[in-house]
């Protein structure tokens, strides 16, 4: 197993969904299962983030082999998440080399993508490792080296983890994985990407 846990975010409102994200179905199962079960065939340690209907979720998690925390600022936006997920892989895992950051909304990541990430981070480089689509976005999934832990376990409102990557654009490396880093915000996204899974 890789010293690298996965933080799952999965706090949000969902309020252009118009109903929880973690919970929409997906092929058998709910999205956070679809989830949990790619995540965990990479041989990571997963660690969940939770905020809205976190109580509604938490059952789902009980027989998987994942951890869980609730980010209680999740109103306040990702920041916060990102700095709950990472302050908590701080706490449970103080040996690790690093955090694989990774969300709800993405369904159509893969394990072999994530595995990619994983196999070209090397530790103690102080290395970013973020995803690269098509269009040549960069963004999550992405790997952070510990070095950073206390800028990205500082974060509120808002502000994603781009910020932090933006800043040290000489330490990212990128890994192309084609068309599966669409996520969905709306109905008619999900529906668009239920077709295309």
């Amino acid at each position: 197993m890789n010293n690298i846990p996965i933080v799952l975010l999965a706090a949000g409102a969902s309020s252009r969904m118009g109903r929880p994200k973690p919970l929409l179905p997906w092929g058998e199962k709910t999205l956070i299962e679809h989830q949990l079960n790619t995540l965990s065939e990479t041989g990571s340690l997963v660690v969940v983030v939770l905020g809205k209907q976190a109580q509604n979720i938490i059952p789902l998690l009980n027989d998987l082999p994942v951890k869980f925390t609730i980010n209680e600022n999740w109103e306040q936006g990702m920041g916060t998440s990102i700095a709950a997920g990472v302050n908590f892989v701080k706490q449970q895992f103080p040996d690790c080399n690093g955090v694989l950051i990774t969300l709800i909304d993405q369904p159509l990541i893969t394990t072999g993508h994530l595995t990619s990430l994983l196999t070209n981070f090397e530790a103690e480089k102080q290395q970013i490792i973020v995803s690269q689509a098509e269009s040549g976005w960069q963004g999550v999934p992405v790997i952070f080296d510990r070095f950073y832990f206390n800028e990205l376990s500082e974060l509120s409102g808002k502000q994603g983890a781009k910020t932090i990557f933006r800043n040290y654009m000489h330490q990212v490396k990128a890994i192309e994985c084609g068309a599966i880093l669409d996520d969905m915000d709306t109905p008619a996204q999900y529906v668009k990407l239920r077709n295309d899974q």
